[in-house]
């Protein structure tokens, strides 16, 4: 039997483990696929294991519904920072640090809103109608007169899917701007192969590309199918971008045993 957590940050859901112990083998796939499945499992966008780290709080590892150790998730880091918190391994209202696998992040708890320090970004490649970046996970940035109508799957698995990101693919954002700060976004994410309620890596990616279109302003408030999220980050004269922050809720569901 399996002990589990079920997180969820606005609207992406995970499944969490406490693996201090290791006694979860991260090298099943077929595990991590089945724990993920919404029929036949709990039901994820992905799975963690919060395991020890020799310096560090804690160690975070993340993995896609389709079984595989995946890039960093944003929203999955916001998850396991309020985890950690409920474990008592980190306190609350302080800044703690855990490793993943882009590097470290900060992060604090706050009543329910966790904030995570996400990695700098050192160069953003503009091409004539989308940016892309690096956030900890790739993502390929594209504004519109409304996402509302887009079909999504269709045009994010096009993008994820072209040769210009083989061979590893990339995650798609599709943005509009409501005001000069506030912008709505939509995403398919690599890994999960669908369009998601929230991507925290392509809602940072998304500002950031945003800001090259408004760039006195460095502070967005982010609407997602799953509620909202605010990014704000430093821009730098050589095009870099650092102290960049994800800011929302993170919020426990429930946790449960199962047998594998």
């Amino acid at each position: 039997m399996i002990e589990f957590y079920k997180y969820q940050g606005t609207g992406n859901d995970f499944v969490i483990i406490d693996n201090r112990d290791n006694h979860f083998d991260g090298s099943n796939t077929e595990a991590v696929r089945f724990l993920c499945d919404r029929r036949f499992g709990i039901g994820g966008d992905g799975l963690m294991l919060l395991e020890k780290h020799p310096e560090f709080d804690f160690t975070m590892r993340y993995f896609n519904s389709d079984g595989n150790e995946a890039s960093m998730c944003g929203n999955g880091g916001r998850c396991i920072a309020a985890f950690a918190v409920h474990l008592d391994i980190v306190p609350s209202n302080e800044v703690f640090q855990f490793m993943a696998v882009d590097g470290l992040h900060e992060a604090k708890y706050d009543n329910g809103i966790v904030s995570l320090k996400m990695i700098d970004v050192k160069k953003v490649d503009l091409k004539d109608d989308y940016t892309f970046l690096d956030t900890g996970s790739p993502h390929f940035v594209q504004f519109h007169q409304s996402v509302d109508q887009l079909d999504i799957y269709k045009m994010g698995s096009e993008v994820r899917y072209s040769e210009t990101f083989k061979p590893g693919g990339t995650n798609a954002n599709f943005a509009h701007f409501i005001n000069d700060n506030t912008i709505k976004v939509r995403t398919y994410e690599r890994g999960v192969e669908d369009e998601t309620l929230a991507c925290g890596t392509g809602v940072v990616a998304s500002a950031i590309s945003a800001h090259f279109k408004k760039n006195t302003i460095s502070n967005f408030d982010i609407e997602v199918l799953g509620g909202k999220l605010n990014v704000h980050f430093d821009a730098n004269a050589d095009g870099s971008f650092s102290n960049i922050w994800l800011v929302g809720p993170a919020t426990f569901v429930f946790k449960g045993t199962i047998e594998l």
